[in-house]
């Protein structure tokens, strides 16, 4: 058996092979896996990296699995095998792919190049390092700071709404001779409504949340073009934007068109109802890779689990000579948080819930899931620390200068062309 990936969907699938007595190698390029719904605490200097990140070879010899550091390059299912970036191959008698998505840009040009995004550990630290790079830049010059969070979705929403609490309550402490007013936080969403998934009054009270911060909530816009100063909209509208985050959806990565596999939308995986990859017997992919045109799941935490889980555990019926069953998505509900006392919770049987309560409930659950005592310990305290201290500076975790100038890609804000090094982005 081999897994193809170290998130959500890749996990949870090694306890249920392994215990039906099967030899399960891990297969990753980086050698942790990322807690993604933490990834804007990171950006916005509120947790560590290493919070939100736990070793993936550890998870694999906790439930007796094999753990290999690699990129998966070419699939053949015909000798089943599959090659890694390095040169090496394997063989596997069923494979899982749970490699999960990058940034979808949607053609806008000049998006890849003058944007960051927020899917991997990377581009949290990334961005992190950046926004603190523009807040001292404000303290030494004239100017101001703009930052534009493309996406209404839940992670645009959380990164705004947090972006525009650190401008309220750090500068304040941490840099005292900069007017907070200085800083200006936009969200521009092409749908006419925010958090997409939910229902109509949580939409407005996430709309009337941002506002409140002072959000500038642009909905039913669209964007034309993006440059290394500013977001230009289709209607011709220039928005100045030091700092551009794009947050407006995910898509399969290059790499994924040369494992000769059916694609979908957005070069996603085609699965059929049991997760088989369509036109194949022993290979299924799940999680954000994977989708059924009949039957699309959300692209979240919960269905990677499930999806993880049941592919596991079709192959070992498959083993066992029964016939596989379909996968059903079953709804356990959906959370996003604004800010500081401010969440929206959507769970089954129209139970809706907004404000303290959810937001308490979104940190209790997003502490409880992360992987580790160590990272749940840590998150607690720095989550404590940046919440409790509120009204007082909060906390921010400041990491190292961004390099001055970034070949094709954004540039630090305020600096001007010069001599520098690409980061990688991996």
């Amino acid at each position: 058996m081999v897994i193809c990936g170290a998130g959500f969907g890749g996990l949870s699938a090694i306890s249920r092979l392994t215990r039906a007595g099967m030899r399960v190698t891990l297969v990753d390029g980086h050698l942790y896996s990322t807690f993604q719904p933490l990834l804007y605490q990171v950006a916005t200097a509120g947790l560590n990296p290493g919070d939100v990140a736990y070793p993936a070879g550890g998870f694999a010899r906790r439930y007796g699995a094999i753990f290999r550091r690699g990129e998966l390059a070419a699939v053949d299912p015909a000798s089943r095998r599959i090659k890694l970036s390095s040169g090496h191959d394997m063989g596997y008698d069923y494979l899982i792919l749970a490699t999960g998505v990058t940034t979808a840009f949607y053609g806008v040009k000049g998006a890849a190049e003058h944007t960051f995004g927020l899917y991997t550990r990377t581009d949290a630290i990334v961005l992190r390092d950046h926004l603190m790079a523009g807040f001292e830049r404000l303290s030494e010059d004239q100017g101001d700071l703009n930052v534009t969070v493309v996406g209404g979705g839940a992670t645009g929403v959380e990164l705004a709404g947090t972006l525009a609490e650190l401008r309220r309550t750090v500068l304040d402490s941490t840099f005292p001779d900069v007017d907070p007013a200085r800083v200006r936080v936009r969200l521009v969403e092409m749908a006419p409504h925010l958090l997409g998934p939910f229902h109509p009054k949580l939409q407005e009270y996430a709309k009337a949340q941002l506002l409140d911060r002072g959000v500038d909530v642009r909905l039913d816009t669209r964007i034309g073009e993006v440059t290394a100063d500013q977001v230009r909209l289709a209607h011709g509208e220039d928005l100045p934007s030091d700092i551009t985050v794009w947050a407006a959806g995910v898509a399969a990565g290059p790499g994924v068109a040369g494992w000769g596999l059916p694609q979908g939308k957005n070069g996603r995986i085609v699965v059929g109802p049991d997760l088989r990859v369509q036109g194949q017997d022993r290979i299924f992919a799940v999680g954000d890779i994977a989708v059924n045109p009949e039957d699309p799941t959300p692209q979240l935490a919960q269905p990677a689990l499930q999806m993880g889980r049941h592919a596991a555990t079709q192959i070992v019926r498959l083993e066992g000579k029964q016939a596989t069953e379909p996968f059903t998505y079953h709804d356990k509900g959906i959370m996003a948080t604004i800010g500081r006392r401010s969440a929206v919770v959507q769970l089954p049987q129209r139970l809706r819930i907004r404000g303290t309560l959810a937001w308490l409930a979104w940190l209790a659950l997003h502490l409880v899931t992360l992987l580790g005592h160590r990272n749940r310990m840590s998150a607690m305290l720095n989550l404590s620390w940046r919440y409790l201290t509120w009204g007082h500076g909060g906390g921010v975790i400041v990491g190292d200068d961004p390099p001055p100038f970034l070949v094709d890609g954004p540039l630090p804000v305020g600096s001007d062309r010069g001599h520098g090094t690409v980061p990688s982005r991996a």
